[in-house]
């Protein structure tokens, strides 16, 4: 399953292992959390580990006040990416392109073309390119696939150009498609890619499943990546479901585990982070453990905003907006907890604020009156 399918009763608190480290670092003794604010509140048992810093103007920030409607009365959105003002959204089930436009409202720009919307599969992720073009991640008959496309237009009147597909046959199955995409600060293309349902893909060489892949624009294999002659960039993945990057380069992925812990990792090039051998932090040489662990039940993380020194982490099952300070992670704290149900991406928008998209009406969600929405809010220290 995309979220965990096992019951269990839900934890009071987050238990965290916080390091920035790339080897093993055993918890150590709990430390105060910070005063919470009217919309956020900290978790009251956690652990720190050694030190860690974020780049100096790196402050650490946190949704502030309440949030702002943009959008109503989507369906199953799943991806937000900005171009110019106008933010583009991927609705999963019905393979849609929206387009809200700065000056406001909803409308279409396109429809990805033979997508298969079956579990968790459908139309995914999306990222932009600094040539304004558009990239998708769906489930097509030969499994996920990325795909081009050119925007024409202006904000307000985009329209859609024809498919080129730069990379096909990934593999797909009802569940763990992965799918999130985005554009790194080396202007490569990085993918999430499930296991779709079979653990031995993730440590399987010869599989691209369970791996975070990293491309050129076109689809293309790096020269610098770790095996020249492979996408793969780092592998013992799960369900990778957010990508960022701090100002420093550090890269964030977040992924949900299966029975006992969710995970925030450090992506290194080359890394292992152990699935299915490993579930959380484990120790094991040759494996890289997760900075950051969670019960599934407070957390199933979604997409992730980096945003100066926070990471935003959209949670499912736990409802809520998850934020950790880059310097100091054992003060993870959450916003809007059980107020809008299923969170499932966040980004930072050009005026500064983070919007963030809910998911109410996948299936698995309780929709409510106006599901699914868009939402903005501020950010402050």
């Amino acid at each position: 399953m995309e979220e965990h399918g096992l019951a269990r009763s839900r934890a009071s608190t987050f238990v965290v292992c916080a390091t920035l480290a790339l080897a093993l670092v055993g918890c150590g003794a709990s430390v105060p959390s910070p005063t919470p604010t009217s919309n956020r509140t900290t978790s009251p048992a956690v652990t720190s580990s050694p030190e860690t810093t974020a780049p100096a103007d790196a402050a650490a920030v946190f949704p502030v006040g309440e949030p702002r409607e943009i959008a109503t009365g989507l369906s199953a959105p799943w991806s937000i990416v900005f171009v110019g003002d106008s933010a583009l959204v991927s609705e999963r089930d019905s393979a849609r392109i929206l387009e809200l436009p700065a000056g406001g409202g909803v409308r279409e720009v396109g429809v990805v073309e033979a997508v298969q919307a079956r579990g968790e599969g459908g139309l995914l992720g999306l990222a932009v390119d600094q040539d304004r073009r558009l990239y998708a991640y769906s489930t097509g008959g030969q499994g996920n696939r990325i795909q081009r496309f050119a925007l024409t237009g202006t904000g307000g009147s985009f329209t859609l150009g024809a498919a080129e597909t730069i990379l096909d046959g990934l593999p797909s199955a009802g569940n763990h498609n992965g799918g999130r995409i985005a554009f790194g600060p080396d202007g490569m293309l990085y993918a999430g890619v499930g296991d779709a349902g079979s653990p031995q893909n993730a440590q399987d060489p010869g599989s691209l499943g369970g791996k975070i892949l990293r491309m050129t624009p076109d689809g293309g294999i790096p020269s610098d990546n770790p095996d020249p002659a492979s996408l793969v960039y780092s592998s013992g993945h799960r369900n990778v479901q957010g990508l960022g990057w701090a100002q420093d380069g550090t890269m964030y992925a977040s992924e949900f585990g299966q029975d006992t812990w969710d995970e925030l990792n450090v992506i290194v090039a080359g890394g292992n982070y152990g699935w299915p051998d490993a579930e959380g932090t484990a120790g094991a040489a040759g494996l890289i453990d997760p900075v950051l662990q969670w019960r599934p039940d407070e957390a199933s993380p979604s997409g992730i905003a980096v945003v100066a020194g926070s990471v935003v982490i959209a949670n499912l099952r736990g409802e809520r907006l998850t934020v950790v300070p880059i310097s100091d992670p054992s003060t993870a704290a959450a916003s809007y907890a059980g107020e809008y149900g299923r969170i499932r991406d966040a980004v930072l928008a050009p005026d500064g604020t983070l919007w963030f998209v809910t998911n109410n009406t996948d299936g698995r969600g309780d929709a409510r009156e106006g599901d699914d929405r868009i939402l903005s809010v501020g950010l402050a220290g």
